[in-house]
């Protein structure tokens, strides 16, 4: 599984994974999520359903990565959803204290009868780096992202990946390897992930 900050660059590494090694992708499905829309006008009207909504919709394709033949890559995990997601929602007053209870014990339920990745790797990059790549990806929605909700996604990647222990890691630093623009470095991360597989 590729973990890391909106444009850390998971999407790019998966899509070279797969060519390089023959894996099938899964990757983050954002638009199917009724309750985006909504969120995104009233957050705190709708924080917890839009949660719960990526909360059940990841479980359902953990379930099916897990059933698929050969080997997998996935593009941003359920834990980041809980960890990440959810977690700075509820810090910044957007779920109720009922609601985040709530939603950290189905979370911790499911995540009991998951099979963690084999492998997780983080891409760490630093706050700056990730705006960059936003603006150059160009995605409208993410645009307009306040400098203050990405510092607060960093900080809460990097205390998350200090607790996880499902599996193994890696950690990518992206602001030293430019596996994106730079094939000598592509190479070297390939090659330390190879590794692994």
């Amino acid at each position: 599984a590729v973990a890391g900050n909106i444009g850390a660059g998971k999407s790019t590494l998966v899509e070279f994974l797969r060519y390089r090694f023959n894996l099938t992708p899964f990757f983050e499905p954002n638009a199917e999520n009724p309750f985006l829309t909504p969120f995104y006008s009233d957050m705190k009207r709708w924080a917890f359903h839009s949660q719960i909504y990526f909360l059940t919709h990841k479980f359902r394709l953990h379930q099916q990565l897990t059933d698929a033949p050969g080997t997998v890559v996935q593009d941003r995990t359920l834990y980041e959803d809980a960890e990440i997601f959810a977690e700075n929602l509820y810090r910044s007053g957007m779920m109720t204290p009922d609601e985040y209870s709530a939603y950290r014990t189905l979370y911790e339920g499911i995540t009991r009868t998951l099979r963690p990745p084999d492998l997780m790797i983080y891409l760490r990059a630093e706050v700056r780096t990730v705006r960059r790549r936003i603006k150059l990806r160009g995605r409208p929605e993410e645009q307009e992202l306040p400098l203050a909700y990405i510092k607060r996604l960093h900080a809460l990647y990097e205390e998350w990946f200090t607790r996880y222990d499902h599996s193994p890691t890696l950690v990518v630093e992206v602001d030293r390897l430019d596996y994106i623009q730079d094939l000598i470095d592509r190479i070297e991360i390939i090659r330390t992930i190879e590794r692994y597989l």
